[in-house]
C-alpha cells in the first residue's frame, strides 16, 4: 500500500504536532503549514491525497482556501476535511457547500480524526485506504468478506454486512432510516422503514455476542450511528 500524503493547514502549534504524530504513526506522510496562501502553493507543488484544513488560519480563511483548491483543476478532486471550533450548523453547511468532504469540530479525539480521514480516503482513494475497515475493536476485511471483533470472527448475513460496512465507512455519522435504506438497500427499494430496525437489531445481536459493549448508538427521532461511546 502506498503512503498517503496529507497537507495539514493548522495554526495551533500544539494541535498540529498532535495530529502530525498520530497520522505519521498510521504511516501517513504529513506536510504542515500555518498559512492559507502557503497551503495553496504547497498543494500545487505537490498534490496531496487529503487536506486537513482549519477554518481559521493566517492570511486566508479556511473557507477561501477550500474554495480555491476546488477551483484549481489540479486539486479539484482532493478530499478536504475542515477542522473548526465553530460547531454551529450554519457554519458546517457553509463549509460543506464550499466543497469540504467532511467536518470535524474541536475538541476532537485524534482516533476519531484518523477514522474520519480513513473513511473519506476509502470513498475517494480506495487504493490508499487498504482493504480493511476498522473502528474500535471491529475489523472488516472487504476482500475476504470477513468481520472480526476483539479477534473473534463474527458471522453476518449479507444485509447486516452491508449495514456494518456503511457504518464503518462513516464512523460517528448519524444516519436516518431513510438514508440507510437508500445507501444499503438502494434507490429502488420498496422496503419499509421498520425493516431497517429489524436488521439493526440483528446486527447488534451478532456483533455484541458474548456480552461485548454495544457500539451502535440509537439517536432518538434521528436514526443510528457507529459510536465508541454508545450507551443505552
Amino acid at each position: 500500500m502506498s503512503r498517503a500524503h496529507m497537507l495539514l493547514v493548522e495554526d495551533d502549534a500544539a494541535l498540529a504536532e498532535l495530529v502530525t504524530w498520530h497520522f505519521r504513526k498510521e504511516d501517513f506522510e504529513v506536510s504542515h503549514t500555518v498559512d492559507g496562501e502557503e497551503a495553496l502553493i504547497m498543494a500545487q507543488e505537490r498534490i496531496p491525497d487529503i487536506v486537513l484544513l482549519d477554518w481559521m488560519v493566517e492570511s486566508l480563511s479556511g473557507i477561501e482556501v477550500c474554495r480555491r483548491l476546488r477551483r484549481s483543476p489540479n486539486t479539484a478532486n482532493v478530499p478536504i476535511i475542515m477542522l473548526t471550533a465553530r460547531g454551529e450548523e450554519e457554519d458546517r453547511v457553509r463549509g460543506l457547500e464550499t466543497g469540504a468532504d467532511d467536518y470535524v469540530t474541536k475538541p476532537f479525539s485524534p482516533r476519531e480524526l484518523v477514522a474520519r480521514v480513513g473513511a473519506v480516503l476509502r470513498r475517494v482513494r480506495p487504493a490508499l485506504a487498504g482493504e480493511t475497515l476498522s473502528f474500535a475493536d471491529i475489523e472488516m476485511d472487504t476482500v475476504g468478506h470477513k468481520v472480526r471483533r476483539a479477534g473473534q470472527t463474527i458471522p453476518l448475513g449479507p444485509t447486516e454486512y452491508r449495514l456494518l460496512k456503511h457504518f464503518l465507512e462513516h464512523p460517528g455519522w448519524v444516519f436516518s432510516r431513510e438514508r440507510l435504506l437508500d445507501s444499503v438497500w438502494g434507490h429502488d427499494s420498496d422496503i419499509e422503514l421498520r425493516t431497517v430496525d429489524v436488521h439493526i437489531r440483528r446486527l447488534r445481536k451478532a456483533i455484541n455476542a458474548g456480552g461485548l459493549r454495544d457500539i451502535i448508538r440509537t439517536v432518538r427521532s434521528a436514526g443510528y450511528a457507529l459510536d465508541s461511546e454508545a450507551a443505552h
